[in-house]
């Protein structure tokens, strides 16, 4: 029965002595401290390189592009809204971090419709899941990189819409009074030009304002950026 134990114990000690480098060559510990060049504006740059992961920190901006056309105003809570890495994000330093092609799975949680006096919609979702191109699934938490982290129009679509309306607004002002001045006496087109116009341009503008704001829309392919609110990790191929 001796014989058996000591037996049994030196093999335990054998197959320990054999599983100790294994076990400490799989011991996780940082290599290098990278960083990313995203958006001058992120809050974190911060890549740790281990020799087991890449650790994006919570904080780091990343660049999305719609995988498909997005509109708003046929969007509801709940929908999986699909994004692609439009090309392959590399730290500063040389470290590959997602291949490009990378698929990005995210979740409407609000539309806000437009509102009163050109108050636009917006929308709130939330970048879920990253899918590589051989299919690992990642884990992420990240919104949008706006101001209030929610995707709506820039000042520039609503310009066009005031400007469009007083632009309509304008020229059916000027056709009445060109009609109206024409009328009693066709001499006087100029004098309902003058009048028509800006009354209509004025009547256009307020309008403009006034109105509800536009529906959020995105083609494929428009660039959107979004702030990690906390860290994924991609596995070294080795280590997966």
């Amino acid at each position: 029965m001796l014989k058996k134990i000591l037996s049994f114990t030196f093999i335990l000690s054998i197959l320990s002595l054999n599983t100790l480098p294994t076990l400490a060559a799989c011991a996780e510990r940082t290599v290098a401290v990278e960083h990313l060049d995203v958006h001058k504006d992120a809050p974190c740059n911060v890549v740790t390189i281990t020799n087991l992961r890449k650790i994006v920190e919570k904080g780091n901006v990343l660049q999305f592009a719609f995988d498909e056309k997005y509109f708003s105003k046929c969007s509801q809570a709940g929908e999986l809204v699909h994004f692609v890495v439009p090309q392959a994000l590399y730290t500063c330093e040389g470290t590959l971090i997602l291949p490009c092609g990378t698929k990005i799975v995210a979740e409407v949680t609000n539309v806000e419709k437009p509102k009163w006096f050109n108050k636009n919609a917006r929308v709130s979702l939330i970048f879920r899941r990253i899918v590589l191109p051989d299919n690992t699934c990642i884990e992420i938490k990240a919104r949008p990189f706006t101001k209030d982290c929610k995707l709506k129009e820039g000042p520039w679509t609503t310009a066009g819409k005031i400007t469009l309306s007083t632009l309509t607004l304008g020229i059916v002002g000027a056709g009445a009074g060109v009609g109206f001045a024409f009328i009693p006496n066709p001499a006087k087109i100029g004098t309902g030009l003058a009048i028509g116009i800006p009354v209509g341009c004025g009547v256009g503008f307020v309008l403009g304002l006034v109105t509800p704001g536009c529906h959020y829309k995105a083609k494929k392919g428009e660039i959107v950026f979004a702030i990690l609110i906390d860290e994924f990790s991609v596995c070294n191929p080795k280590c997966k």
